[in-house]
């Protein structure tokens, strides 16, 4: 990446006009482990280099990519892009003085996973499988994923900007099937972050794979859940699928920029109740979401997107931020050098609050627990959401009763928001790959324990 001539490339791609150019340069070498039935069906580990070549003209992109780092190859992209420009430059050379960015920000990685031997690798996935079929017989099948991605990226920007990040992905997911007679129930759970091995002393794989395993097969006793109307608490060990889905996609500055976010104009507005603040933070210690650069050079940043129920602002990458008149906050990210910048979420969280989590659940005299979430979808532009509750109970007299299954979580974003009355002094994460426009972004999301006091739960029938 060094010998790159990065200044030569932008001017060239800046030669026909644009106001901006940046040149992504990536460099990942992947590892990834399954085992299903006891077998581990694959090893892959390989090496993934490229470079992605963006010109910003009239709020219009153009882009381009090559997994061919030669000189030669990298001036021709950056012709082609040049020539994709509609107007013509108004003369002049165009200067770019390129300059190492630094940044307080760092991300400790203890135990770098390319140093330890795949032997190791492969024990801790036996490992798991072994723990989650040791719960029960009536656990059938268990599948172990076993991930860790070091990516190291260079970004160089006419704006002079030369920012250089080295990322280590790493997570363990493990997803269970239990049986009994006709009753089949799944349970997952996953641990990691942009962390070295060192995560398994907190989070061993074999405790993920027991977790997964436990919820399974107590889902086979569970009633089916009642629907209707009724408070919900949402403990923090729940997930942030709430935050991500119902709050923060609909803060996405592209999204409300195309009026496809109901929180599109509502800046200084309420949209929630007094008690929640909800803040997207990429500077989070070793956190999935976290890194020290956004795909654009840009630092990690702790951006508040609601304060005290009060929009505050949007997550934005650098051309989303031009169309606005401000400035990035760091948000831009990409799958890989194939695919151009667009704003996403990092680590995404409600803050916590006053309230113990055990008073939470005494005040609520019914009711729903949910201890953890499942999948869940949005219609960011009217803020309705479904949700899947994967681990949830009966609450009876301000305590956890018997499980339920099959419930799901039917409401709308700022009005869900507006209905939280207590919030938790505790904060819980969860971690995940979000999709957008095709591209997946490593996430966490976090919340403290939260009372909804009405929201709809859907039941099984």
């Amino acid at each position: 990446m060094d010998k790159i001539d990065y200044s030569k490339i932008l001017k060239t791609a800046l030669a026909r006009g644009g106001e901006y150019a940046d040149l992504y340069v990536e460099h990942t070498v992947p590892t990834a482990i399954a085992l299903e039935d006891g077998k581990v069906e694959k090893v892959i580990s390989g090496v993934e280099i490229g470079a992605g070549l963006r010109v910003i003209t009239g709020f219009r992109t153009i882009y381009a990519y090559t997994n061919d780092l030669t000189d030669a190859a990298l001036l021709n992209l950056a012709a082609e892009v040049s020539r994709a420009c509609s107007r013509l430059a108004g003369g002049g050379d165009i200067v770019i003085d390129l300059r190492e960015k630094h940044t307080p920000v760092t991300h400790r990685i203890i135990e770098p996973p390319e140093g330890v031997a795949v032997e190791r690798k492969l024990a801790l996935v036996r490992e798991a499988d072994m723990a989650a079929r040791a719960v029960s017989g009536k656990v059938s099948q268990v599948a172990v994923q076993y991930r860790d991605t070091l990516q190291r990226v260079t970004i160089a920007c006419s704006d002079g900007t030369l920012a250089r990040d080295e990322r280590y992905y790493l997570v363990a997911a493990v997803n269970v099937v239990a049986k009994d007679g006709s009753v089949v129930q799944t349970g997952y759970d996953a641990a990691g972050g942009n962390i070295g091995f060192e995560l398994f002393s907190e989070f061993p794989a074999a405790s993920v794979a027991e977790k997964a395993a436990k919820r399974a097969v107590m889902m086979l006793s569970a009633r089916p859940a009642p629907g209707g109307r009724m408070p919900v608490v949402l403990s923090s060990e729940a997930g942030g699928t709430m935050v991500h889905e119902a709050i923060g996609h609909g803060l996405e500055a592209d999204l409300s920029q195309n009026g496809l976010s109901v929180y599109t104009g509502k800046v200084g507005r309420q949209v929630g109740s007094p008690l929640v603040t909800v803040v997207d933070d990429a500077t989070l210690q070793n956190r999935r979401g976290s890194f020290k650069f956004d795909d654009e050079g840009i630092e990690a940043q702790r951006t508040v997107l609601v304060e005290k129920g009060v929009l505050k602002g949007f997550m934005y990458d650098r051309l989303a931020a031009m169309k606005d008149g401000v400035f990035s906050s760091g948000n831009g990210r990409r799958e890989s050098y194939m695919a151009r910048p667009i704003p996403r979420m990092t680590n995404t969280m409600i803050l916590p609050g006053t309230s113990e989590p055990s008073e939470i659940l005494r005040s609520c005299d019914s009711g729903l627990l949910v201890k953890k979430m499942g999948g869940g979808q949005v219609n960011t532009v009217n803020g309705d959401f479904v949700f899947e509750v994967s681990e949830g109970y009966i609450i009876e007299k301000g305590e956890a009763s018997e499980p339920v299954r099959g419930a799901t979580l039917v409401g709308n974003g700022p009005q869900a928001l507006s209905s939280i009355k207590m919030v938790g002094t505790d904060l819980g994460f969860g971690i995940g790959t979000c999709g957008k426009d095709g591209q997946g972004a490593p996430v966490s999301d976090a919340q403290p324990t939260l009372l909804i006091t009405d929201i709809v739960v859907g039941g099984m029938h």
